[in-house]
Parts: C-alpha cells; sequence; structure tokens
C-alpha cells in the first residue's frame, strides 16, 4: 500500500542472521560463553603463601632498560611496565614471591600467577582465567613439568617442556610467562646474600 511508510520487503536470512548477531551485541549478550575463572587472585594469592606469612603488595615500573632486558633474558617483552607483585619473607628473610601474568594464547587472554622461591626457582604455577575454548586447556599433569624450573635454556619447548599435542600455542603462552616471570623475579629480587661462616672458619 503506498502512502503507508511500511516496509513490506522480505529480509533474508544472511540480513537476519546480521542483524540478529548486531542486536545481541548491543544487548551485551555473551555468543561465545567459553571464558571461565578458575579462582580469584585472592584464592590464589592463598595457596602460594602460608596463612601465617606477612603477605606485602609491591609496583614496581619498569623503565625501557629494563624492559629490554626481561625481553633479552627471556625471549618476550613484558606485556606491561607496571608490575604489581606480592611477596612474603620466611625466618630468615629470603623472599618468596607471587606473579600474575596475563597474556594472549590465540586470540583471547588467560592469566596465569606464577610463585617463585628463595632459590630462584618456580614453586607452583596456576591458571586463573581461560578465555579460549576449553579443549586448548593446558592440563594439570602437562603444568607440573613447570615446577623446580629456573630460567635456563632447558625451560622450553624445545628443549626440556613437552609440547601438549593439539595445543602448541597453549603450551608456549605458559612458557613464555614462566620465563618472563623469572626475568622480572632475577631482575625486581635480589638473591639472598650468602651466610656468614662461623666465627673463625675463612671465607672461600
Amino acid at each position: 500500500m503506498q502512502g503507508s511508510g511500511i516496509c513490506s520487503r522480505r529480509i533474508t536470512a544472511p540480513v537476519a542472521a546480521r542483524g540478529l548477531l548486531l542486536a545481541a551485541l548491543a544487548a551485551g549478550v555473551c555468543l561465545r560463553c567459553e571464558a571461565k575463572v578458575f579462582m580469584t587472585q585472592e584464592e590464589a594469592l592463598k595457596l602460594a603463601f602460608p596463612a601465617e606469612a606477612a603477605m606485602q603488595r609491591q609496583t614496581a615500573y619498569l623503565t625501557e632498560t629494563q624492559a629490554a632486558q626481561i625481553e633479552m633474558d627471556s625471549g618476550t617483552a613484558p606485556p606491561t611496565k607496571v608490575i604489581v607483585y606480592y611477596t612474603a619473607a620466611d625466618a630468615g628473610g629470603a623472599l618468596t614471591a607471587a606473579w600474575f601474568d596475563t597474556h594472549i594464547v590465540r586470540t583471547l587472554p588467560e592469566t596465569v600467577m606464577v610463585v617463585i622461591g628463595p632459590d630462584a626457582a618456580i614453586t607452583r604455577i596456576d591458571i586463573l582465567s581461560f578465555d579460549e575454548p576449553q579443549e586448548y586447556l593446558p592440563r594439570g599433569i602437562w603444568m607440573d613439568q613447570l615446577k623446580g624450573r629456573r630460567l635456563t635454556a632447558d625451560l622450553s619447548l624445545r628443549q626440556g617442556i613437552r609440547p601438549m599435542a593439539g595445543a602448541t600455542l597453549s603450551a608456549r603462552a605458559i612458557v613464555e610467562a614462566a620465563r618472563r616471570t623469572l626475568a622480572l623475579h632475577k631482575l625486581l629480587i635480589p638473591a639472598p646474600a650468602p651466610a656468614a661462616p662461623p666465627e673463625g672458619v675463612p671465607r672461600p
């Protein structure tokens, strides 16, 4: 009917589908609800340190030189120059530190916590959130091989770390995060001074 102001043109299937997609996005509807949060940062920190530990929150602001040093030591640049980490000292004053690294796996992010002990080795590593499809999620048995690792050539998929079948990018992202964290730890937390020998015993 002319002059009615009503458009009677039939909407084709592709146009209709595109319209539904845009409407869903505008409404904030999750069209790919694959993201999963396994634990909060607070929950992770309870795993990192004993309940009685006096944990302290630290913030470091990397210089360009420091960021370049981390990239040289680890093989990848730090994702940010503002580094927040948490430390707790043992009875002898040696520090354990918990670091959080958020990075892209394939096209979506994940966040991991890497805990490094006074001996500059990884004591635990946990995935806090993982936005990629769950079939690419690294399993616990694979993650366990990172414990006790230091920043050496063996901490690499080409050396001491076995890959994950069908999830090479996930494995690479975790290894790179571990290496970055170890490089940060080396830079920001100096190694403890060697203990003084007992009185009367000459130094080596």
